[in-house]
């Protein structure tokens, strides 16, 4: 079987086989010289943050850490594998990445609040990682998100967004009652007052 990673970083020129050449590179990433650019790979990554090739679940963790360190989102909102000789574009169904565990550390205003990511890394609630809350117009369903670096999301999961919302608190911003939580010294709303997400 032919390796499709390295110790450093993932082996694209392997994943890229077939794909179309010289396509549209990612928008405000542009290639650097030598770089190739390839079409959309066969690898997905669905709305679970499991990644898949060829139809197939990718479980090694291993494996799919080291293709997440690679993962960029361009301007338009697509996402790309970037390595220092190809840009290959993949298709992620939600966020790429999924909050499955809250860690708080004091309380009240004082709080900070760390997620744990499906692929082990810890991120902090705070201004260059902020919540996003998207509320589906037809079914009023909550969908939280945390932003990561380069452009990424994490989405949280079910159980995590129930315990966050467990920690908030209304507070008047801007002369509105918002629902929401603080971290870091900051409060990052969820809802207006009274919260109706669920």
């Amino acid at each position: 079987m032919v390796s499709i990673m390295t110790k450093i970083r993932p082996e694209l020129s392997n994943l890229s086989n077939g794909a179309k050449r010289g396509a549209k590179p990612p928008v405000g990433l542009p290639p650097q010289p030598g770089q190739i650019v390839c079409g959309t790979i066969d690898m997905r990554i669905d709305s679970q943050g499991r990644w898949h090739y060829q139809g197939s679940q990718i479980n090694r963790l291993e494996m799919v850490k080291l293709f997440s360190s690679v993962l960029r989102r361009d301007d338009d909102g697509d996402y790309w594998l970037i390595t220092p000789a190809e840009m290959c574009k993949i298709e992620v169904e939600d966020a790429p990445f999924q909050a499955v565990e809250l860690r708080r550390h004091s309380q009240g205003h004082d709080q900070d609040i760390h997620f744990r990511i499906n692929i082990g890394d810890l991120v902090s609630l705070d201004d260059t990682h902020p919540l996003r809350v998207e509320i589906d117009e037809k079914t009023n369903e909550p969908s939280p998100y945390i932003a990561l670096d380069n452009g990424l999301e994490a989405k949280l999961t079910r159980s995590v967004f129930y315990e966050l919302v467990d920690l908030g608190n209304s507070e008047n911003v801007d002369g509105r009652q918002f629902f929401g939580i603080w971290s870091k010294g900051l409060f990052f709303p969820i809802g207006a007052t009274p919260y109706s997400g669920f």
